[in-house]
């Protein structure tokens, strides 16, 4: 009987690499599957994506419109109260080192911000960029203290 517990790729998943250029009876010998002359060809040929053979590319005929405020979006790492839970003892100080040092948060984020979800039991101390009312109010209940939030929401 097979071991269940072995990962295998499923039957057709894994196929062997075409090789191309290699004689007539390999099946794609000759011109390897390029047709006859031309540009595309060549060894280096073709042309670059959106290129219309001189013509006006279609995304410079059309015009710019609107405007996307994405670039200056501000994006947090979310760290949840049960995290905090699990990760922390009673007293303890939670800021961005320590979440590095637990393995909670990648240390290229830059900020913070906790969220309610969970129950929390522990006293800490909490010093992050970003707190949500919820989290707030569950760390005060249970004892515990806000330091340095720059704002809620």
């Amino acid at each position: 009987m097979e071991n269940p517990y072995i990962l295998r790729a499923p039957i057709g998943a894994n196929t062997k690499k075409t090789i191309i250029g290699r004689g007539r009876s390999s099946g794609t010998g000759g011109t390897s599957g390029r047709g006859n002359k031309g540009q595309k060809s060549r060894s280096g040929g073709g042309v670059r994506l959106g290129f219309e053979g001189g013509q006006t590319p279609l995304f410079r005929r059309l015009p710019s419109r609107g405007f996307s405020n994405a670039v200056f979006t501000v994006r947090y790492s979310v760290v949840n109260l049960s995290l905090l839970e699990q990760a922390y003892e009673n007293g303890d100080t939670v800021n961005f080192e320590s979440l590095v040092a637990k393995g909670l948060i990648k240390r290229s984020e830059t900020l913070v911000k906790v969220l309610g979800k969970g129950t929390l039991t522990k006293k800490l101390t909490v010093s992050v960029d970003k707190l949500s009312e919820s989290a707030k109010s569950a760390i005060e209940k249970a004892g515990g203290k806000v330091v340095s939030v720059v704002e809620n929401s």
